[in-house]
């Protein structure tokens, strides 16, 4: 499984929006939706959080 569908997974497992993670990791929206684009990964200290 990539990351792309493992974060996928784990937000649709905690109903969460694109949105509501990236307020919970302090990124914006739009890193996260490059996260899961896989057109760019979260820093170390973003991965630990997750």
């Amino acid at each position: 499984m990539s990351f792309r569908d493992n974060l996928q997974h784990l937000r649709a497992t905690r109903n969460m929006t694109q949105e509501q993670l990236a307020m919970l990791l302090g990124v914006s929206r739009q890193s996260v939706t490059k996260w899961e684009a896989e057109k760019s990964y979260p820093e170390m200290d973003k991965l630990t959080c997750l």
